[in-house]
């Protein structure tokens, strides 16, 4: 480029194209760095363009003394995510040096290796959200099924195939697909396309097939980082692994570090022993196949797995996805962020059913006295935490032994409620349907399939443990104390009532207490049996008013 065209060029003054930076005003060689990587972000992630390093906002050339393009061109490289390849060219001035900066428009986001994301806006650069736009799969189509720019058939891991084929003869022995060959194989299961006789890789093939070099230099977000730490109150881990690896391969890794510190717990039920693990192996691995299927594969960061001695904590970027959110999770349709890594994994029988593992991982902790997955999200940050605590020996006994007698399994709902029973001792028909996320009608007949049982009790308007279920994860004696104290509560109300009303009526004691007709009799009785209170009328005049005494 001569020096008239370069002049040419600052005279059209910054645009979404073009952008000027000064050299000397920078203190040192690392914010030259910066500022070149920010600005190569920006206009690869918008229309391409240049950027005229030495040249002043007002267009004066102050040039770029000792500068050296080659280290700046491997520093944008280096910096950015995937890895941005530049052209520099150092332009002769009478005024001094200027690096004549060429960024390519990108096909994919772009991000610094801090996982920042930046875009021209008219003549100025600012930061980009692109993880942060609420998923609709109408707007974005599937990620996962995108072909992989650069990738190519010699990409694909042929041992990792073969074990893919193996793993998937023993989870389903009647499948015909291990028997195809590896190139119709993965045709069968979309993770390559055929364009005429050339290979096309996906995003889901290089994820489930590719080498890890290929996985490094084509897709380098796709990163599983595993910390250790031998304490809670740690901030320093004690052992890590990084992992960019084939999904199966990373999950398969994991599962063998977990089993290195999980601790057994012998449950005695009946003549069985019941062995609960600090950490279920099915659990975690549901937790981390829904990392690896639902995170935003446009997001530079990685999937984090932090282990510590009573919780396991998965971060994984990318927000949830559409209207999901922590207290609908449950029952919520699933939306597939990537819905061919999601029916990869049902074909490969990792999965039963799309959307079906977070049911699976509640059902599962549930049963074995752990406290509920926990969720906490921000618009671009999924975390979920497994602890590991049991917390009642008496409530896993109890779920093992009625679930063998009943001859079927609790559904989630029904340990859900149960659940919250067990803690809080009573539970209204809006508490249970918050609790299961469901309308009030489901979750009534979850409660009334339950008092069938025989396992819950109607006190007034409430639900409680009964007696036999009691005697089982706490004790008689705890029964009577809670349904003691339900009726002192309703005495109490009563009570408090007549000394502002002059009498009261069944009806209004219904109301009052949230007792059926034949309960708020009996708690009228016993008031009257002790004299706190006296009968007046009868028939449909009946009334009960304070005694003279209790006034």
């Amino acid at each position: 480029m001569t020096e008239q065209a370069l002049r040419k060029m600052i005279t059209a003054g910054e645009s979404t194209r073009q952008e000027f930076k000064s050299w000397v005003k920078c203190k040192d060689y690392r914010q030259r760095k910066e500022l070149a990587v920010k600005s190569a972000v920006a206009l690869a992630n918008t229309k391409g363009g240049v950027l005229l390093f030495g040249v002043e906002d007002d267009g004066t050339i102050t040039g770029c003394p000792k500068s050296d393009p080659q280290a700046l061109m491997e520093a944008i490289y280096d910096m950015t995510r995937p890895s941005l390849f530049t052209e520099i060219e150092p332009v002769e001035t009478s005024d001094g040096v200027v690096l004549v900066v060429s960024v390519e428009k990108s096909n994919s986001h772009v991000a610094t290796t801090g996982g920042i994301y930046y875009r021209r806006l008219g003549n100025v650069t600012k930061p980009d959200y692109p993880a942060n736009d609420v998923y609709s799969p109408a707007d974005n189509p599937d990620f996962s099924a995108k072909i992989v720019e650069g990738a190519s058939e010699s990409d694909i891991d042929l041992l990792e195939v073969y074990r893919l084929k193996e793993k998937l003869r023993i989870r389903d022995a009647g499948s015909a697909l291990p028997d195809l060959a590896d190139t119709t194989f993965l045709d069968n299961l979309n993770l390559i396309r055929m364009d005429k006789d050339e290979v096309r890789v996906t995003v889901a093939g290089l994820l489930f097939v590719g080498k890890a070099t290929s996985l490094a230099r084509l897709l380098p977000q796709a990163e599983v980082i595993y910390l250790h730490y031998s304490d809670e109150a740690q901030t320093e881990y004690d052992n890590r692994m990084d992992m960019q690896e084939p999904v199966i391969s990373i999950l398969d890794k994991l599962t063998e570090r977990i089993r290195t510190y999980n601790r057994l717990t012998n449950v005695q039920v009946g003549l069985f022993r019941l062995e609960v693990y600090d950490f279920s192996e099915a659990v975690f691995q549901e937790a981390l196949l829904n990392a690896l299927a639902h995170r935003s594969y446009e997001d530079m960061a990685p999937i984090y797995v932090k282990h510590y001695p009573t919780k396991i904590v998965i971060e994984n970027p990318g927000g949830f996805p559409g209207d999901i959110n922590e207290s609908n999770i449950i029952t919520h349709q699933s939306i597939p962020r990537n819905k061919l890594i999601a029916m990869t994994l049902q074909h490969l029988k990792y999965v039963q059913r799309s959307g079906q593992g977070v049911d699976i991982m509640f059902q599962s902790m549930l049963t074995e006295g752990k406290p509920y997955p926990e969720y906490a999200s921000t618009p671009n940050s999924v975390r979920l935490t497994l602890r590991s605590t049991m917390e009642n020996q008496s409530f896993v006994r109890f779920i093992a032994e009625t679930q063998d007698k009943r001859s079927k399994m609790f559904t989630l709902s029904e340990l859900m409620i149960l659940h919250y029973l067990r803690e809080h001792q009573k539970i209204t028909l809006k508490q249970a349907a918050k609790t299961i996320q469901e309308t009030d009608d489901n979750a009534h007949k979850v409660l009334n399939a339950l008092r069938d049982e025989g396992l819950l009790e109607l006190n007034g308007k409430t639900y409680m443990l009964s007696l036999k279920v009691y005697e089982t994860v706490k004790t008689d004696v705890a029964y009577v104390q809670d349904k003691t104290v339900s009726q002192i509560q309703a005495k109490d109300r009563i009570l408090e009532y007549l000394k502002h009303k002059p009498s009261i009526t069944n009806q209004k004691a219904q109301e009052l207490c949230g007792y059926t007709k034949d309960q708020a009799y009996r708690i009228l009785r016993k008031l009257v049996e002790e004299g706190k209170i006296e009968v007046k009328g009868a028939g449909r005049g009946r009334r009960y008013c304070l005694k003279e005494n209790q006034r």
